[in-house]
């Protein structure tokens, strides 16, 4: 048996279970029969993962960093080519070579998204295309408010889809009324045709450990019956000064797959502890210069700060084959969530970084629940194709939430950070509002749609002309967190319509374009604020329409790809506008932000061993329709004016199974405030990897090491929301699997 000897004690965990699984592989495992002298060989053959299994996710794109298409919610699984919608799919292969732990860490590949820290807390918040995306509006398997907050492993996920642009008719709107910039869906591991066991464990600079085990298996005759179960967690403390994680995650998913009949079933438990987690920055009305980031690892949030979040959530999918051309399909999910938290914000005072810290304790539940239903066909009049498309969907929320503000606030300065005590908790019990073992009803939502589209295709489907509409009701109902009285209520129809078009004049090229709308509920006024009373406070105000006009060409070579589009979104009523009228006292919902920009995206292998994955997106940004026209003309808040990407995964020649990758990301300069007088500098960050893959007794084995942010460049990443987040630290970690 291998031997470990002289190692750090951080270390040994993780590499006596790499020697002991090395170990088994090499002497306890099945011996494998004997190989023949004689070969078949097979001519090569083109196969669609979709000609094969009706309902299958698109096929992997040659390199196998991204997929060919996705799931475009009522129209169902698409090819890239084949839509008048820019999008882009990631793999569980990009996952396992990246060591990506997060969904933050694969959309880092994208240059149209950007990160940011939710408000004041551990959550991972989004930016596609200038605009937010909470992690409370990512889909599930194509359905809304099941997943768990905040923080989202990708341990039990077999693709990352990103759609870029509004997309209240594909999905419907989003519980929360975020993500018109674009959305995210994930897409659960299904057991494969080949037997999984695969043992998988890492450790970081820091000696953050984890272990994940995956296995997969499938029964019965044809294969039919298929089990897909992730377990893993890590624990240990991170690259930012006394912060600390620890996550356990178990999935499970179920699958059957008939001649006409196809079930699916996933269930999910997550917890996710945060110790000392460093989150937002606050601007104070006296600083007039944003001071320079502090040092990558530079943690002002107190050590006492936490939270801790539970999550479990399960889903059920059929689709049935009425015949050759006709599909239906039914699924439903549910999700319970607990979460508390025990807050800390840093408000900056000055241009030295001089601040305050306030403490906040927090409880959070949630229930919710998800269905839809649709039925996809496909029939053809004279020379007119047609791929008709009917759905239904429905989204229940239900939040409850107790929370208590610290009156006492602590000095502090961002560069040489104080800590303090904690502050004395104030937690009366039985009082409505304020008793965390039983928070009170905050918000109720019932949310339900209907679509209907029909895609026509003319000269043999070169010409493509996709038409849809989706009428969606939305009910909103919000309470008094001390008196528990409703002091929201609407009920809101609207109709959201899509246009796209789609025309292929050669063989790997589409041109395409596409009118597409979002939808956001609207926001209720505050009863109280600015020390005043708001009149008409409790108001709930109509949805905002969003829209957006997009034109683009895409291009496949086979074994490499490029997209290239240009956009318009008109977002009204944006978070910048939501403001107090010092005057009158009444809350005013005014202007409107206007997003143009130009994306061009690579990706593929174009020569054999060599792998790309980049981008760039040029963005300009106005605001219009100020209150007293003040801000018109200005750039929105957080919208950066340019970013970039540029990735590559490289097989050394020579040195079989060893591969070199690298990525760069370069992001302009924003605005924190809509007068445009305070702004963030473009930054840069690096990432450097590496990885060494082998057999040992004919199972595979490997290693990686990747680097994030190797210069350890200290940077303010995001200014979405109004305030800041500060980029990662230099972190370096460890990985090594086995499939047994």
């Amino acid at each position: 048996m291998p031997t470990c000897t002289r190692l750090a004690v951080p270390f040994r965990p993780t590499l006596l279970a790499l020697c002991c699984s090395l170990s088994f592989a090499a002497h306890g495992a099945p011996q494998q029969p004997p190989q023949t002298d004689q070969a078949l060989e097979l001519g090569a053959t083109s196969i669609s993962a979709e000609a094969i299994i009706p309902g299958a996710l698109p096929p992997v794109y040659a390199g196998g960093q991204v997929a060919r298409g996705g799931q475009l919610g009522v129209l169902g699984n698409q090819d890239i080519m084949d839509v008048p919608f820019s999008m882009a799919s990631y793999t569980e292969q990009l996952i396992r070579d990246q060591q990506a732990e997060t969904v933050g860490d694969v959309l880092l590949n994208d240059s149209s998204v950007r990160q940011a820290s939710g408000y004041a807390n551990q959550s991972q918040l989004f930016v596609i295309r200038g605009l937010p995306l909470n992690g409370d509006d990512i889909s599930f398997n194509g359905l809304y408010g099941i997943l768990p907050r905040q923080i989202m492993s990708t341990d039990a996920l077999e693709r990352v889809e990103v759609f870029k642009g509004p997309n209240a008719f594909i999905n419907g709107v989003t519980p929360s009324g975020s993500g018109i910039g674009g959305g995210v869906n994930l897409q659960p591991k299904r057991a494969d045709d080949v037997p999984l066991r695969r043992f998988s464990t890492d450790i970081s600079s820091e000696g953050r450990m984890g272990q994940h085990l995956d296995i997969g298996q499938r029964f019965g005759e044809d294969n039919r019956f298929g089990a897909r179960v992730n377990l893993s967690q890590r624990e240990g403390d991170t690259a930012t000064d006394n912060e600390n994680q620890r996550s356990k995650l178990f999935a499970a998913g179920l699958d059957y797959r008939g001649d006409a009949l196809r079930l699916s079933g996933d269930f999910v438990y997550k917890k996710e502890r945060v110790n000392g987690g460093r989150n937002s920055v606050f601007l104070g009305s006296a600083v007039t210069l944003v001071p320079d980031a502090p040092s990558a690892e530079t943690n002002y949030a107190p050590r006492w700060s936490m939270t801790n979040i539970e999550d479990t959530l399960g889903m059920l999918r059929a689709e049935y084959d009425l015949n050759d051309n006709w599909t239906a399909y039914a699924a439903g999910g549910a999700k319970h969530t607990r979460e508390m938290g025990r807050y800390s914000s840093v408000t900056i005072n000055d241009n030295l970084g001089n601040a305050q810290s306030s403490a906040s304790t927090i409880a959070h539940e949630e229930d919710n629940s998800s269905a839809m239903a649709g039925l996809n066909g496909k029939f053809q009049t004279g020379p007119v194709s047609h791929r008709l498309n009917f759905g239904l969907a429905g989204i229940w929320t239900e939040a409850r939430n107790a929370y208590v503000f610290d009156s006492a606030r602590t000095s502090t300065n961002i560069y040489n950070p104080v800590t303090g005590a904690e502050p004395r908790r104030n937690n009366p019990r039985n009082t409505p509002g304020t008793d965390f073992s039983d928070p009170t009803i905050t918000a109720k939502s019932f949310m339900r749609s209907a679509a209907v589209s029909n895609t026509f295709g003319f000269i043999d489907d070169r010409l493509l002309v996709t038409l849809g509409l989706r009428r969606q009701q939305m009910v909103v109902q919000g309470y008094n967190y001390m008196s528990g009285s409703r002091t929201a209520n609407y009920d809101e129809s609207i109709t959201t319509p899509v246009y796209g078009i789609v025309f292929k004049p050669w063989e790997h090229v589409s041109l395409y374009a596409n009118r597409i709308e979002g939808l956001a509920k609207g926001p209720v006024s505050p009863v109280n604020a600015l020390g005043r009373t708001v009149i008409g406070g409790g108001q709930a105000f109509a949805p905002a329409r969003s829209k957006q006009i997009e034109a683009g060409v895409k291009v496949d070579m086979g074994t490499y790809g490029a997209t290239l589009g240009v956009y318009r979104i008109e977002q009204p009523g944006a978070g910048y506008s939501q403001i107090i009228d010092a005057t009158t006292a009444r809350f005013v919902r005014e202007g409107e932000q206007i997003n143009k920009g130009v994306e061009l995206n690579v990706f593929g292998e174009p020569l054999a061993g060599l792998r790309l994955l980049g981008g760039v997106t040029v963005m300009k940004t106005e605001l219009t329709n100020t209150q007293n026209g003040a801000n018109d003309g200005n750039r929105a808040i957080g919208v950066p004016s340019f970013q970039f990407n540029a990735g590559v995964d490289w097989d050394v020649p020579g040195l079989q199974g060893v591969t070199l990758n690298g990525r760069m990301l370069r992001t302009g300069g924003q605005y924190v405030d809509a007068a445009n007088k305070l702004s963030l500098p473009t930054w840069n960050r690096f990432d450097v990897g590496a990885r060494y893959t082998f057999k040992v007794d004919q199972r595979d084995v490997s290693l990686g090491l990747t680097v994030d942010n190797v210069a350890n460049t200290k940077y303010w990443a995001s200014a979405i929301g109004g305030y800041m987040t500060q980029g990662d630290p230099r972190v370096a970690k460890l990985s090594a699997s086995i499939e047994f």
